[in-house]
């Protein structure tokens, strides 16, 4: 564990503002440096995939199979890990580190019977919503896609055990390592497809996304396991830990179903359009995903430990400075990145993915999708500074708020936009309701800000 200030004890976080900010300084790179390597070997992924399968049926088929399987992830198990991080970071400083093992075991249980729980209860109704997420699809390609969706579904149990052992890992200072493990499943999907996708075409996907997964689900509890905290999955009742992650849970949770919810509609309205529109949808987004993972995640996986510690201490000024200190950081660094992927679309579409099956017809649809998606870029990545403070103040009543209005934004927006844009307009809603986002997150942060200082400041 690194030092950052004198007079810390093991596992302790910075009170003062400046040892604070040096400290997120710290995870932030550590996540980012780990993240560029990360998402340079997934650059090499896609550009294999795309080379192999093009913009074809079966990718199509294979995108919609993937996309209710890491939804289940993000809903569930990174819900979890937001309630909780904070309180697991409380108990193990004021209680000591076996009581936080028995809520994180207690916890990890629940997460993994909801996640195959989940699963199981997604199996039995696919004939029944498949056919709304993919309406426009052939009956051949709709088939396919349900056999793809059922074989993927154990990547949901895996995952979410990994991102909670990874949060896990965060909150003892582990950032660079975890954030690394990923690669994993990108060496594993690009072997499937260069070794094996002529033999056995879209399945080499399936599988060799489910061994990556596995492989690193294996890494990362190995890893917790060294940091003191033990993989076991225990139920050790309902005490007054357990109760608050299950109270920040339960708003968490309906919070990221109903924000989900656009990406389910911008899925199933981009495949009412030609056909390639998903696959172009997702190859453009995936480009921007680099720079939100490697920015807004960084920034928002440092910063949460530490402002969890600092509201537990009602620091309310290091709390103030480290949000405008994060805010402008963030903001100075991803708009010229923005500028600069909007300006060069056409070229990094064109040297990435024009190989194989992918023409330059498709290069054109993929970099206009990509110019609309990069607009939501500073938006975003400041927002997540917002958001991180939002829900450790336990105010995810907000959060749920502004998941209903963008759900209804996207569905307006898309519904006039890809008629004048095509799938390029479903990309330019998602970037115009982000920026409805940031604006409604800035003016809470500020209030609950105000209204926690406001005794203090009488006083």
């Amino acid at each position: 564990m690194s030092t950052l200030s004198q007079g810390w004890r093991r596992d302790s976080l910075p009170i003062a503002a400046a040892g604070i900010n040096r400290a997120i300084f710290q995870a932030a790179v550590s996540v980012g440096a780990a993240g560029i390597f990360v998402k340079v070997l997934a650059t090499f992924k896609e550009v294999a995939v795309a080379s192999v399968y093009g913009r074809s049926d079966a990718m199509d088929a294979f995108l919609a199979a993937a996309l209710i399987p890491s939804l289940l992830v993000n809903l569930i198990s990174e819900s979890m890990n937001q309630a909780l991080v904070p309180t697991l970071v409380r108990v193990r400083e004021q209680e000591g580190r076996e009581r936080a093992q028995r809520l994180l075991s207690s916890s990890m249980l629940w997460m993994c019977v909801l996640l195959a729980a989940a699963s199981a209860v997604m199996a039995l109704l696919a004939r029944s919503f498949f056919p709304l997420i993919a309406s426009h699809f052939a009956p051949a390609k709709l088939a396919l896609a349900l056999h793809l969706f059922c074989a993927l579904l154990p990547v949901v149990l895996i995952t979410g055990i990994a991102t909670n052992c990874t949060a896990v890992l965060n909150t003892v200072d582990r950032f660079a390592l975890p954030a690394l493990v990923p690669i994993v499943i990108s060496v594993a999907i690009i072997f499937g497809a260069l070794e094996f996708g002529a033999r056995f075409g879209i399945w080499a996907m399936v599988w060799s996304t489910l061994a990556g997964s596995l492989l690193h689900a294996v890494i990362v509890a190995w890893m917790m396991q060294r940091r003191g905290y033990r993989f076991r999955l225990r139920w050790y009742g309902m005490d007054e830990a357990t109760r608050e992650v299950a109270g920040q849970y339960g708003p968490v949770l309906l919070s990221s179903v109903v924000s989900s919810g656009g990406l389910l509609v911008d899925q199933s309205m981009a495949a009412m359009l030609i056909a390639g529109s998903v696959s172009a949808l997702v190859y453009a987004n995936r480009f921007v995903s680099v720079v939100l993972t490697l920015l807004a995640g960084a920034v928002s996986t440092a910063i949460v430990p530490y402002v969890s510690r600092m509201i537990a201490l009602h620091d309310w000024t290091g709390c103030s400075h480290t949000l405008r200190t994060w805010v402008r950081l963030t903001a100075l660094v991803s708009v010229p990145i923005a500028a600069l992927l909007i300006a060069g679309a056409r070229p990094l579409v064109r040297i990435a993915l024009q190989h194989g099956q992918f023409g330059p017809r498709d290069s054109g649809v993929v970099a206009s999708v990509l110019a609309m998606y990069a607009i939501q870029i500073p938006f975003f990545a400041v927002s997540r500074v917002y958001y991180r403070f939002i829900v450790a103040m336990r105010r995810t009543d907000l959060i749920l708020y502004c998941g209903i209005i963008n759900l209804g934004l996207d569905i307006v927006l898309n519904l006039v936009l890809m008629h004048w844009f095509g799938v390029a307009g479903i990309a330019l809603a998602t970037s115009l309701w982000t920026v409805s986002t940031f604006f409604y997150l800035w003016y809470w942060s500020r209030k609950l800000l105000a209204r926690a200082s406001a005794p203090e400041v009488a006083a």
